[in-house]
């Protein structure tokens, strides 16, 4: 049994990941009125696009961080662009492919923190130079993440570290609030993804 509170976050969640994907595979995606409004594939151009100078994005190792970066995270032949804290302020604008890559890897690690090997680090995680191949690794840390939530007990969702992924305030929280902290995680990065697709298309 899905705990009744978990629920309509997780209804949430399913409606927000399956709308983001949508907007990146197209045939078609729900317009927000409940129509379908016709939209294409994701292009690699268009992942790796830098609509301003000096933007964060995801890079072959090869190449070596961006501007303000100081490192390339995860594993692999590609890495995302990051930089020890303090951070840089103001942040860096981000890539659809920085910005799809850093939610996969939180959705990925909180999925391991929760319910996996409680041993996966930004290191572990493969960063995808391709729209494919991210949205592949999307889907399935969507999976994972959901996994973990299904099967969380009620008693789990008032447990104070329960999710003990190492990059957020996991540790210190009960995990029903860190439910509510991805969602916002989905939602906000997926408006960003979908402006970004939008910008794109009318670059001009």
């Amino acid at each position: 049994m899905i705990p009744p509170r978990l629920v309509p976050l997780l209804e949430q969640f399913d409606f927000a990941c399956e709308r983001l994907s949508s907007r990146m595979t197209g045939p078609v995606m729900d317009s927000g009125d409940g129509t379908d409004t016709r939209v294409g594939p994701m292009t690699d151009a268009e992942y790796l696009w830098e609509p301003v100078p000096d933007c964060w994005s995801v890079r072959r190792r090869t190449d070596g961080p961006g501007v303000r970066a100081t490192a390339l995270t995860g594993q692999g032949d590609w890495g995302r662009d990051a930089a020890a804290y303090p951070h840089p302020w103001p942040p860096p604008f981000t890539t659809v492919a920085w910005r799809l890559s850093h939610l996969t890897e939180l959705l990925t690690l909180r999925a391991d923190h929760t319910a996996g090997s409680r041993t996966l680090t930004r290191d572990d995680f493969s960063v995808s130079g391709d729209a494919v191949g991210a949205i592949d690794a999307f889907d399935a840390g969507t999976g994972a993440w959901r996994e973990a939530l299904v099967n969380a007990g009620e008693a789990a969702l008032d447990t104070v570290g329960y999710c003990t992924y190492p990059h957020g305030s996991d540790a210190e929280e009960p995990f029903i609030d860190i439910v509510w902290w991805v969602n916002q995680e989905v939602l906000h990065h997926g408006a960003e993804i979908a402006m970004l697709r939008d910008l794109y298309r009318e670059r001009g």
